[in-house]
C-alpha cells in the first residue's frame, strides 16, 4: 500500500499558516471520511437488516412448510406426496435458516461492530467502554478553545506597558501566555496525533468490515459449495495479511508519535514563554531569511491606530505577510536598499520601523520577544544590502554585521588587548570600572571611611530629563549644532555624510534609558556612582517620576553619544577624556552610571563633576567594558601619537644637524678654494718680485759706471 500522509507534530509550536493550511486539509479529509463512513454504515446496516429479515423470513418459511400437513384444504388436502415434499423443503429451508442466522451473527460481529466503533468512537465521541480512546470532534473543539485562549493571551501580552508599576500585571499576563501556549501546543500535538491515526484507521475501517462481510459470506457458502470459497480464499488471505501489516504499522507509528510528543513537551517548555532568556536562546544576527508572527500597526484615523497579528516571512528581497487561513502570502514591501530602525510606538515594546528605499512607504511592526526583535532588524538589514544574492550569504553577513555583533559582545581582539594593557598602567587611571564581583582596592578602602555627604552634597538638584544642566558648559557640545543634528544609523554604520567618528576603531551601540543626573563632590571611588543611583531612584519614587527617555548609547574611542532612536539625531555628546569614573550597580546589573568632569559649573574657579545614571537591558557590565576598552584604545592611540611626534622631532633634529654638517663642509670647501687662490696669488707676486730684483741689479751696475754725477741725475729724474 502507498505511504500514509501525516501532519508534522514538530511544527505545532510554530503554528505557521502553512501548518494551519495543512491542518485544514486533514480536517477536510476527516469530514469527508465521516460523510463517506456514514453512507457506508447505512448501506452495511441495510445489508445487516436484510440478512436478519432474510433469516427471519427463512425461519418463518420453514415453520409454515412444517405446518402444511396440519392445514385443512377443501380440495386435495390429503396429498401425502406434497406433504412429504414440503417437509423435505422445510428441513432444507430450516437448515438454510440456521445458516442465515449464523451469517447474521457473523455480520454483526465482523462487519457492523468495526464500522460502528469507528463511526461512534473515533469520529463522533468517546465510547462508553473505552474512555481513553481519542475522538476527533472533541479534540477539535478543545483545540479551537485553546487556540482562541492563546490568541487572547498574546493580544493582552502585546498591550503590556513598559512602566514599572505593571510588573505584577506583566507576571500574570506572562503566566497566562505560558499556560495558554502550553495548552495549545499539547492539545495541537494530540489533535495532530489523532488526525494521523485517523489516516490509518480510515483504511482499517474500510477493509475490516468488508473482510468480515466476505468471510461471513464464505463461511455461509461453505455449507453449500466448497468451490466458491477456493476462488476467494487467496484474495481474502492477502487482504487479511495487509490489514494486519497496516495495524502493526499503525501501532508502531502511534508509539513513535507518543514518544515524539513527550520529547517535544520537555524540549519546548522554555519556548512557551513569550520572551525567553536571551542567554539560553541568543539572537542570530547573520540570517538572510526570517519568518514568524508580528503585530502590524494600521492607522484607522488621524490619531487612532489598530494592531493586527499576522505571519510575516521574507522571500528574496520581499517582505510577505499571510493571515491565518490564507493559502498564500501577499507582498508587504520591497526591502532591497530599505532602512530599518528601532522605534517607540504607543508604549509598546520591541517595535521597529521599515522604510522603503524611496521613503514613500513605511511599516511599523512589533516583535514578540527581544530575540525576534533583534533577529528581524538584523535580517532585514542584511537583505537590504542584497547579501542574499551571494553564494555564501551567512559568511558575508557575519563580516558586514561585525559592528552590530560588537554592540552586544566586545571584540575578542580588543578584549585581549584591553586585558594585556591593564598591568602596564602604573598610576591610577582616569576612569575606574567596577562591578559587583570586583575589588575596590586600597583607594576604595581609604574612601570607605568617608561619609555619604562627602560624596554627594545634600539637597543637590536632580535632573530627570535628557537635557543635562551642564551641557552648555561642555566644550564643543552646545556650540557644535551641526554635530548634534547629525543622524546615525543603528549598529554604528555610516550613512551618506561622513561622521566625525568614522576613523574610530570601536563602534558599539546599546539601548539605554536615562534615569537622572546630579552634581557630585568626588570622583575618586565607585561609591559615588552607587550613592547617586540610590538618591535618584529614591527621588523618582518620592516624586512619582516613572517616565524614562530611551536612547541609543554609542561608544567610540572619542566620545559617548546619546542618539534619538527615532530621528537618529545626537542628543548629547560626552568627550571620552572627561569620563573619569564608570560603574555598574552591585546587585542590579541593569543600572550603570558614569561621572563626567567639566570645567565651570556653579563656581567658575573650580571643576565640577556630574554623575549620569542609566538603565540598560542587562548590559551594564558590557557597557562599562566597552567604555574601558574605548579609553584603553584612546590611551594607546595618544601614546602612538606622542611617539610619532617625538619621532618627527628627532627626524627634524637629524635633518637640522645634517644641514649644519653640509654647511660646515661647504665652508671648508670655500676655505680650501680661497687658500688655493691665495697660494696662486703668492706665486705670481714672487715671480714679479724676482723681475724687479733683476732690473734693480742692472740699474745698480749702470749707476756704478756713471759715477757720482750720473747717480744724482738719475735720482733727480726718478
Amino acid at each position: 500500500m502507498p505511504g500514509i500522509d501525516k501532519l508534522p507534530i514538530e511544527e505545532t509550536l510554530e503554528d505557521s499558516p502553512q501548518t494551519r493550511s495543512l491542518l485544514g486539509v486533514f480536517e477536510e479529509d476527516a469530514a469527508a471520511i465521516s460523510n463517506y463512513i456514514n453512507q457506508l454504515f447505512q448501506a452495511m446496516h441495510r445489508i445487516y437488516d436484510a440478512q436478519n429479515e432474510l433469516s427471519a423470513a427463512t425461519h418463518l418459511t420453514s415453520k409454515l412448510l412444517k405446518e402444511y400437513e396440519k392445514q385443512r384444504f377443501p380440495l386435495g388436502g390429503d396429498d401425502e406426496v406434497m406433504t412429504s415434499t414440503l417437509q423435505q423443503f422445510a428441513k432444507v429451508i430450516d437448515e438454510l435458516s440456521s445458516c442465515h442466522a449464523v451469517l447474521s451473527t457473523q455480520l454483526a460481529d465482523a462487519m457492523m461492530f468495526p464500522i460502528t466503533q469507528f463511526k461512534e468512537r473515533d469520529l463522533k465521541g468517546k465510547h462508553r467502554n473505552d474512555p481513553q480512546a481519542p475522538e476527533i470532534l472533541t479534540l477539535k473543539e478543545v483545540f479551537q478553545i485553546a487556540s482562541n485562549d492563546h490568541d487572547a493571551a498574546i493580544t493582552r501580552y502585546s498591550r503590556l506597558s513598559k512602566r514599572k508599576e505593571n510588573e505584577k500585571i506583566k507576571a500574570e499576563v506572562t503566566e497566562d501566555v505560558y499556560t495558554s501556549r502550553k495548552k495549545q501546543h499539547q492539545t495541537m500535538m494530540h489533535y495532530f496525533c489523532a488526525l494521523n491515526t485517523l489516516q490509518y484507521k480510515k483504511k482499517i475501517s474500510l477493509l475490516e468490515p468488508l473482510l468480515g462481510y466476505m468471510q461471513a459470506q464464505i463461511s455461509f457458502f461453505k455449507m453449500g459449495s466448497e468451490n466458491l470459497t477456493e476462488q476467494l480464499e487467496e484474495f481474502l488471505t492477502n487482504i487479511g495479511t495487509s490489514v494486519q501489516n497496516v495495524r502493526r504499522e499503525m501501532d508502531c507509528e502511534v508509539e513513535n508519535m507518543q514518544q515524539t510528543i513527550e520529547d517535544l513537551e520537555v524540549a519546548s517548555d522554555p519556548l512557551y514563554l513569550p520572551d525567553p532568556d536571551p542567554t539560553k536562546f541568543p539572537a542570530h544576527r547573520n540570517l538572510t531569511r526570517k519568518a514568524g508572527y508580528l503585530n502590524a500597526r494600521n492607522k484607522t484615523g488621524l490619531v487612532s491606530s489598530s494592531w493586527e497579528r499576522q505571519f510575516y516571512f521574507t522571500q528574496g528581497g520581499n517582505l510577505m505577510s499571510q493571515a491565518r487561513g490564507d493559502v498564500a502570502g501577499g507582498l508587504v514591501m520591497d526591502i532591497d536598499n530599505c532602512s530599518v530602525m528601532a522605534v517607540d510606538c504607543e508604549d509598546r515594546r520591541y517595535c521597529f520601523q521599515i522604510t522603503s528605499f524611496d521613503g514613500k512607504k513605511s511599516s511599523i511592526l512589533q516583535a514578540e520577544s527581544k530575540k525576534d526583535y533583534e533577529e528581524w532588524i538584523c535580517t532585514i538589514n542584511n537583505i537590504s544590502k542584497q547579501i542574499y544574492l551571494s553564494e555564501n550569504p551567512e559568511e558575508i553577513a557575519a563580516r558586514v554585521n561585525q559592528s552590530a555583533l560588537e554592540a552586544v559582545t566586545p571584540s575578542p581582539s580588543f578584549q585581549q588587548r584591553h586585558e594585556s594593557m591593564r598591568p602596564a598602567v602604573q598610576s591610577r587611571p582616569p576612569a575606574a570600572r567596577t562591578s559587583s564581583s570586583g575589588s575596590l582596592g586600597s583607594d576604595s578602602a581609604a574612601l570607605s571611611a568617608l561619609s555619604l555627604d562627602s560624596l554627594v552634597a545634600p539637597d543637590t538638584p536632580i535632573q530627570f530629563d535628557i537635557i543635562s544642566p551642564v551641557s552648555e558648559d561642555l566644550p564643543g557640545q552646545a556650540k557644535s549644532s551641526g554635530q548634534s543634528g547629525r543622524r546615525t544609523n543603528p549598529f554604528g554604520e555610516s550613512g551618506g555624510s561622513k561622521p566625525e567618528t568614522e576613523d574610530s576603531i570601536l563602534h558599539q551601540l546599546f539601548i539605554v534609558r536615562f534615569l537622572g543626573s546630579m552634581e557630585v563632590r568626588s570622583d575618586e571611588s565607585p561609591d559615588v556612582v552607587y550613592e547617586t543611583m540610590r538618591q535618584i531612584l529614591a527621588a523618582r519614587a518620592i516624586h512619582n517620576v516613572f517616565r524614562m527617555t530611551e536612547s541609543h548609547l554609542l561608544v567610540t574611542c572619542d566620545c559617548l553619544k546619546l542618539i534619538d532612536p527615532q530621528t537618529q539625531v545626537t542628543r548629547l555628546r560626552f568627550p571620552l577624556p572627561n569620563v573619569v569614573l564608570y560603574a555598574t550597580h552591585q546587585e542590579n546589573k541593569r543600572l550603570f552610571g558614569f561621572v563626567l568632569r567639566t570645567s565651570g559649573g556653579r563656581v567658575e574657579s573650580r571643576q565640577t563633576s556630574i554623575c549620569y545614571i542609566f538603565e540598560s537591558n542587562n548590559e551594564g557590565e558590557k557597557i562599562c567594558d566597552s567604555v574601558g576598552l574605548a579609553k584603553q584604545i584612546a590611551l594607546h592611540a595618544e601614546l602612538d601619537r606622542k611617539a610619532s611626534e617625538k619621532q618627527k622631532e628627532i627626524d627634524r633634529v637629524k635633518e637640522k644637524q645634517q644641514k649644519e654638517l653640509n654647511k660646515q663642509k661647504q665652508i671648508e670647501k670655500d676655505l680650501e678654494e680661497q687658500s688655493r687662490l691665495i697660494a696662486a696669488s703668492s706665486r705670481s707676486n714672487q715671480s714679479s718680485t724676482e723681475g724687479q730684483f733683476v732690473v734693480l741689479s742692472s740699474s745698480q751696475s749702470e749707476d756704478s759706471d756713471l759715477g757720482e754725477d750720473g747717480k744724482k741725475k738719475r735720482e733727480s729724474e726718478a
